[in-house]
């Protein structure tokens, strides 16, 4: 069980419920860490006092050490700051849930510096999860999945032995848009596509669940966190986001993890492992729900899917330059400058216009997911002339 944790990401939606589940299990809090919204992390340093806090935006940072400068809590900013904060001793446990690759950098520092990883980065391991589990393993370093899909799966797989395993079957509700078709797609407004039926989570996150990516991004997680090629990998749509994932056994058993869809259990599961800790979440009234229904996904509607496939299929770098290309494109849509439907067009043209790196280093992931950005809005420039 952890007891002393940093949290990098903890003004957004896992950070802030991964605060109230170390409030309610009495884990103390070393470290917190957000991009820019310092008025939010200056209530919560103020409330769990930290010895240190980190800001990615240094002139964000500079107006925070301002803002505290009548505590003793120590104040960094930027990239340094963020992986001095990674690195800060006294903390068992790093909890990431900073969205996109910004979270890669500070996990690799946090396992060089000898912490467990809560992961609940889906980028770290999609853009460079041959570096990050290498680096784990050769440090004796656990990392445990805070995504409620891999926290089903890792639970599903306790007790068993790895090579009865027949199939990893991740879930998805199917987001806002499920049963869609193309040409429904294409109109569809950024109000639409951030009303998830069944969860409340930040706005990229959101837009990747309703295009689907987000669930490609799981799949390339999964392979990397349990050593899973692949063909051994499915998705399926579950709409009621009661059962989060299954394992599918060699002799036709299936075992499931079910619960409400509530990100505090896999966080507190994820702190509190091997233990299970009594809380006072909602549980599952099967009498309520008493239907649970199954199909495939439409690959040629919701387009991400495939290329997720695609993209960790060829392996190297261009998981990399797919995830660059989908972060930029999401932003591009938030901010209304592209239609729903030219997310997945710009992901396509970008990464067959990708050249590969077969084996590529930390330095060479940092490069493509530059590139990769600069190709998006080059391909934006173009489309608007």
């Amino acid at each position: 069980m952890a007891k002393a944790l940093i949290i990098i990401g903890s003004t957004g939606s896992i950070g802030s419920q991964a605060l109230d589940v170390c409030e309610r299990l009495n884990i103390r809090v070393v470290g917190l860490a957000a991009g820019s919204n310092i008025s939010v992390l200056e209530k919560q340093a103020r409330k769990y006092n930290p010895l240190i806090v980190a800001v990615m935006d240094p002139e964000k940072g500079s107006d925070l050490k301002q803002r505290l400068s009548d505590t003793p809590i120590k104040v960094v900013y930027g990239l340094e700051g963020i992986i001095e904060l990674a690195e800060f001793p006294g903390a068992d446990t790093v909890l990431t849930s900073v969205v996109g690759i910004a979270g890669l950098i500070p996990t690799i520092k946090a396992i060089e510096s000898g912490k467990n990883i809560a992961l609940a980065n889906k980028e770290t391991l999609v853009t460079a999860g041959r570096l990050v589990m290498e680096a784990a393993k050769s440090r004796n370093i656990r990392i445990m999945p805070v995504d409620s899909e891999h926290s089903a799966l890792f639970q599903s797989m306790s007790g068993n032995r790895k090579q009865d395993i027949e199939k990893l079957i991740l879930t998805a509700s199917g987001g806002p848009f499920r049963g869609f078709t193309s040409e429904q797609l294409k109109e569809v407004t950024i109000e639409q596509a951030l009303k998830h039926p069944n969860w409340t989570m930040g706005s990229k996150i959101t837009i990747d669940s309703a295009t689907m990516m987000n669930k490609g991004l799981e799949v390339i997680e999964a392979k990397w966190l349990f050593d899973i090629d692949l063909p051994g990998i499915e998705v399926l749509i579950h709409p009621q986001s009661i059962i989060h994932s299954m394992v599918s056994y060699v002799d036709g058993s299936i075992i499931a993890q079910m619960g409400v869809p509530d990100m505090r259990i896999p966080i507190q599961y994820a702190l509190t492992w091997p233990c299970r800790v009594k809380n006072n979440i909602e549980r599952v009234d099967f009498c309520k729900i008493n239907t649970f229904t199954f199909e495939k996904p439409d690959i040629k509607v919701f387009r991400c899917l495939s290329f997720a496939y695609k993209a960790a299929e060829i392996g190297g770098s261009m998981p990399s330059a797919m995830n660059a290309a989908n972060e930029v494109a999401v932003s591009l849509f938030l901010q209304g400058q592209i239609k729903f439907m030219d997310i997945m067009d710009i992901i396509e043209n970008v990464m067959d216009n990708h050249k590969v790196i077969v084996d590529p280093s930390l330095d060479d992931i940092i490069d493509v997911d530059r590139w990769a950005r600069e190709e998006v809005m080059r391909l934006y420039s173009l489309r608007k002339h």
